[in-house]
């Protein structure tokens, strides 16, 4: 069956879905999985602050620095063909993580880690686009997304488990089966299919690359003289950016307050959440004493509120406009985040842990869907591809800068971070800049979004 022809009822239809869905949530899943594991890695490895930050940051500095160059290898070399690398990609930095004998190589094999998400992540969506019939696209993508939040939410728990039961190394190999069976549906049931990309920007990836690794460096290992170098380049970049023909991130969508707006919105938003998790998962096992699989329960609740209220969420932001959504979400999530301070020694999941994360999540899920509309509705109908790419690479951005700097600000440094004693007072430290991150994104929506309702053209773009 030809590409832009299945039918979601086919069973060729659900066989790309399923292959889309299991190859996104190896890469979903990583995130919240390791976050569970940080603890037993540290006491296995001895990895120090700097190195269980850098478990976390190795991934996400090459997952958004290089997530639009995948895209583009896609549309140039073939979706399919690019997808199945970065499963293989994925699945063989598995193995290297699986079986690192040091911190060191484990930092290195979650960097290649990330490599194979930025190949394969960018692949799920253009491959659904692409293959379903007109008419089948959007209940395709609803779906994709759908069941793609059921893996996540399921993450925590099975990630908990392993750890539990076969330690840390386990939540790495059993990516080695997932992986298998994506690219045996993938070669067998999906189609090839390509996009108009010409030329890609090596040279802005590279400095990209080079730049937030540099900038990461300094903030870890609080170097002035790394960090100014990877704000020069990030300069560089931009400069760049300006004078290519071909670039990664085309700078006239910028000239769009709204865009503009919902991007910084989103660099504090994904920053805090980012931040908060790394924190949240490491408090519920050093300082109060949770095993890894009752942490784990803990981002249980946020992830079911955006599965079971997301659409609304999403359908109230389309009919009375993004700005107040993303005015009172951010300020409700940011309540939920000062809620987490009553997380101390003595902490009780029932009476401490799920409120604060009840809270929490009904703020997240009630900015996620207006946000990205409002970025979709910013962007010119044949630039929202791009448009969602760079919020996308936004967010993981923020993402890496937010857990490289806040938890040396906080005082979570040296060798002993984890004492409870350390750990405890920089975590309501950090978590308090992270509330903060969170106010900052309601003022920037509320002064510089308008507009109460959603162009016809973003919604046909949806």
């Amino acid at each position: 069956m030809n590409a832009g022809t299945i039918r979601l009822a086919s069973a060729q239809g659900r066989w790309v879905l399923a292959a889309m869905i299991l190859g996104s949530g190896m890469a979903f899943l990583d995130g919240s999985i390791v976050g569970l594991a940080l603890p037993a890695m540290n006491a296995d490895l001895d990895a120090g602050a700097a190195g269980v930050q850098w478990i976390v940051n190795a991934y996400t500095l090459t997952l958004a620095a290089l997530i639009l160059v995948g895209g583009s290898l896609g549309d140039r070399l073939g979706r399919r063909r690019v997808f199945v690398i970065g499963v293989v990609w994925f699945a063989a930095a598995s193995v290297l993580c699986a079986a690192a004998p040091t911190i060191e190589v484990l930092v290195a094999a979650r960097g290649l880690q990330g490599v194979g998400a930025a190949l394969l992540t960018p692949g799920s969506l253009a491959i659904i686009s692409a293959s379903f019939a007109p008419e089948d696209r959007g209940p395709a993508i609803g779906f994709w997304s759908g069941l793609s939040g059921v893996t996540t939410a399921i993450g925590p728990l099975v990630g908990g488990w392993l750890v539990d039961t076969t330690g840390w190394r386990g939540i790495f190999w059993i990516n080695l089966p997932l992986a298998a069976l994506v690219v045996w549906i993938a070669i067998r049931h999906v189609p090839e299919t390509s996009g108009d990309q010409d030329r890609i920007d090596y040279a802005g990836a590279g400095l990209t690359a080079a730049g937030l690794a540099a900038l990461t460096y300094g903030l870890v290992e609080k170097s002035w003289l790394w960090g100014g170098a990877g704000l020069v380049l990030m300069v560089v970049f931009v400069v760049h950016q300006r004078l290519t023909p071909h670039a990664l991130v085309p700078l006239a969508l910028f000239a769009d307050r709204i865009f503009t707006a919902a991007n910084i919105c989103t660099f504090a938003i994904y920053g805090a959440l980012a931040a908060s998790g790394f924190l949240l998962v490491q408090q519920l096992q050093y300082v109060s004493g949770f095993s890894p699989l009752v942490a784990g329960l803990a981002s249980v609740p946020m992830t079911i509120i955006m599965l079971l209220f997301s659409a609304r969420a999403g359908a109230l932001g389309t009919r009375i406009g993004p700005r107040w959504p993303m005015t009172f979400g951010p300020l409700i999530a940011a309540v939920g985040l000062l809620l987490m301070l009553r997380i101390g020694e003595d902490a009780s999941f029932w009476l401490d842990v799920l409120p604060a994360s009840v809270v929490f999540g009904i703020g997240i899920t009630t900015l996620v869907a207006p946000l990205t509309t409002a970025v979709l509705a910013a962007a010119p109908m044949q630039q929202t591809g791009i448009a969602s790419g760079i919020n996308n690479a936004v967010a993981r951005t923020a993402s890496l800068l937010a857990v490289a700097a806040i938890p040396p600000i906080a005082g979570i440094t040296g060798r002993d971070f984890d004492d409870p004693d350390v750990f405890g007072p920089g975590f309501d430290t950090g978590i308090v800049i992270c509330a903060g991150m969170l106010v900052v994104a309601a003022a920037c929506a509320v002064g510089l979004i308008r507009g109460s309702t959603v162009s016809p053209a973003a919604l046909r773009s949806e």
